[in-house]
């Protein structure tokens, strides 16, 4: 055989094998405890969504945070930082002019000083006059220069990020060079605006001026999108500034590295990319009202950062058709609340995803969610381990001494007896008659009576529980409808596991009574429905142990109000409040009824009223029960307790 060989690489994408399984009990138990309440399991997934987790923020306060980052961007700026810093840069130049000026007593110099007093007050307006100006001063012309330069870096900027950098310190080539970009842009642009544009075209207008593209966009379709979004920023940047700023700044434009084509091509681009785009958000503006002030470009940024924050918010709101928390741009949520918003992010998807993969939810015949029989187990097991908790004693403990009936094997075995009827520990029985045979020095194996031994087995008595629970609107409005469903789900978990072979039967009743599984009590809403029709339970708790003659009748009722409602022959429930003797007369006769057949009734008495008190105490008298008056946080551990004592009993 050859030598099988193992390679060894490193983990680059995919889940980490090494991962420990993702752990859902937290949730689910959030999830369980929605629905026990009333909520729907899509309703409670999102809710968990929402509030999130003990390691990981919901989406409700990674939303609060965008809001919060929005309000700062708004509160803390201004967008008349190139107006300010235009003016800055000609006070300071003019003031250089004059200081040079100053000492020249030639008519020449007294007629520069006369041009500068007679400047208009506006500064584009002041800008725009100085084109042509002959700077004495070699430190106010280069302020000058400075403002064209400024003026070009805010206006690339704020139409292709990261251009203010790249045009530090430009030369005429680089100007040059931007203004054939920008030349050619508008052609491919209006080529694709007519249909006459083409991959090739975009090709080789890639291949000239991609290094202006950081983006990297495939085809023409990709670079619209890109430039279309920052332009339309622009715009509503514009929007939100007063008109006399919008024309100072549109007037100044034509100054931009002192060449008005710059201006003019800035202005075709914006007009191809609305003809384009028009879906776009053009028309929109912001209030900024801060003493930060931001130029042109960062003003831009600041557009589209407000633009990025509504579009997160909309995906954290997860309020549209077919919404995922996989749709969240975990990227650009980094970008504005930092890698621990990402983290977060990605873990709630990750939840969801697990939730749905691991069958917690499943489809029902209208096609809404459910709580899977999976997820009903779990939420059983946590019920049941808090239930058994709370016991002051272990209980559970139904095994009989004696061995030999029929029921579960222990693992033991023992010598064969008259009249045992168990299987044969065949193992065990040979081995004896080797043995046996080997001790008399017989070669051959023969098997004889004194060989053989018989599994041993417990004994186990079979119970028929019913348990009737009441459903009516008090036990919602005085906080015990949760406690009761979770008792249900602990006592039907202890029995599927544990004691498998008792017969479970879950009985709801308001005005009417109804056999249901524990998913269905499960999901139950609660509803205002007047009466308590304890008779109409008893009936069906009766029927269920006839179905089961052989099993022990345990019948467990919780309830918080006396009986207001029985059961015509017809089927028509009637209610009246107080309770009319026909109805506590036809739910004693019903207890009476099962205590013929030897069930035990044990009420659990909720809430302090005196009439329930009075009546339950009768059913104990007439059916020899009890009557155990627990707090809705004790009402597990008393139901349990008394169904493990009644299969002791």
């Amino acid at each position: 055989m050859s030598e099988r060989r193992y390679s060894y690489g490193p983990w680059h994408e995919g889940p980490d094998p090494l991962a420990p399984p993702f752990d859902l009990r937290p949730a689910l138990e959030d999830i369980g405890r929605e629905v026990m309440e009333g909520s729907s399991p899509e309703a409670a997934l999102r809710e968990l969504l929402r509030r999130g987790t003990e390691q990981t923020r919901g989406l409700d306060e990674l939303t609060r945070r965008l809001w919060q980052r929005r309000s700062e961007i708004q509160r803390n700026h201004r967008l008349d930082g190139t107006l300010n810093e235009v003016r800055r840069l000609l006070d300071h130049a003019v003031e250089a002019e004059r200081n040079a000026l100053f000492p020249d007593p030639s008519d020449d110099a007294r007629f520069a000083e006369a041009r500068l007093d007679a400047l208009p007050s506006g500064t584009a307006a002041a800008v725009s006059e100085l084109a042509n100006y002959e700077w004495r001063s070699p430190e106010a012309a280069q302020d000058y220069q400075r403002i064209r330069e400024l003026l070009g870096q805010e206006l690339m900027e704020s139409r292709f990020e990261g251009m203010k950098e790249a045009l530090r310190n430009t030369s005429q080539q680089d100007v040059e060079r931007t203004q054939r970009m920008l030349s050619d842009l508008n052609d491919l642009l209006g080529s694709h605006l007519r249909g006459a544009d083409t991959q090739q075209q975009f090709d080789e207008f890639m291949r000239e001026h991609g290094e202006f593209f950081p983006e990297n966009p495939r085809n023409t379709d990709e670079l619209i999108d890109t430039l279309a979004q920052r332009s339309a920023a622009a715009q509503r940047m514009l929007n939100s500034m007063t008109e006399q700023q919008r024309a100072e700044l549109g007037e100044l434009m034509g100054q931009a590295f002192g060449d008005p084509r710059f201006a003019e091509q800035m202005s075709n681009l914006d007009a191809n990319l609305r003809a384009l785009r028009p879906g776009e958000d053009w028309q929109s503006s912001g209030r900024f009202r801060g003493d930060d002030p931001l130029g042109l470009g960062d003003g831009v940024q600041a557009m589209v950062d407000l633009a990025q924050l509504d579009e997160l918010a909309e995906q954290l709101s997860q309020s549209y058709p077919g919404a995922r928390l996989e749709d969240i741009d975990t990227e650009a949520l980094a970008d504005q609340l930092g890698e621990d918003a990402r983290v977060d992010a990605r873990r709630l998807a990750e939840l969801e995803r697990e939730l749905r993969r691991q069958g917690v939810f499943e489809k029902a015949a209208d096609g809404s969610l459910r709580l899977s029989p999976k997820a009903l187990r779990r939420l059983g097991e946590t019920a049941l381990r808090d239930v058994i908790a709370s016991l002051r004693t272990p209980r559970g403990e139904r095994e009989s001494s004696r061995a030999g009936a029929a029921g579960e094997p222990t693992g033991q075995s023992r010598p064969w007896q008259f009249g045992d009827s168990e299987p044969w520990d065949t193992a065990r029985t040979v081995r004896n008659a080797v043995l046996r045979n080997a001790s008399v020095g017989s070669r051959s194996v023969r098997l004889s009576v004194s060989d053989v031994e018989v599994v041993e087995t417990e004994q186990r008595t079979r119970a028929a529980v019913a348990l009737c629970a009441d459903t009516s609107w008090s036990m919602v409005a005085d906080g015990r409808w949760l406690p009761m469903k979770r008792t249900a789900l602990a006592l039907h978990q202890l029995i599927s596991t544990r004691f498998r072979n008792d017969a479970l039967q879950l009985i709801t009743f308001g005005r009417h009574a109804t056999s249901v599984d524990v998913g269905e009590l499960t999901a139950m809403e609660g509803t205002w429905e007047q009466g308590t029709n304890l008779h109409h339970a008893l009936l069906l708790a009766n029927r269920h142990l006839g179905k089961n003659p052989d099993a022990q009748p345990v019948v467990l009722v919780v309830t918080d109000g006396e009986p207001t409602a029985h059961l015509e022959s017809d089927g028509e429930a009637i209610f009246n409040y107080p309770p009319l003797p026909s109805t506590v007369a036809r739910t004693l006769s019903e207890v009476d009824r099962l205590t013929k057949i030897g069930a035990s009734i044990t009420v659990f008495r909720l809430g302090d009223d005196p009439r329930l008190a009075e009546f339950v105490d009768q059913i104990a008298r007439r059916n020899g029960g009890r009557v155990v008056a627990p707090d809705p946080d004790g009402l597990g551990a008393a139901v349990v307790g008394d169904y493990l004592n009644s299969r002791r009993r």
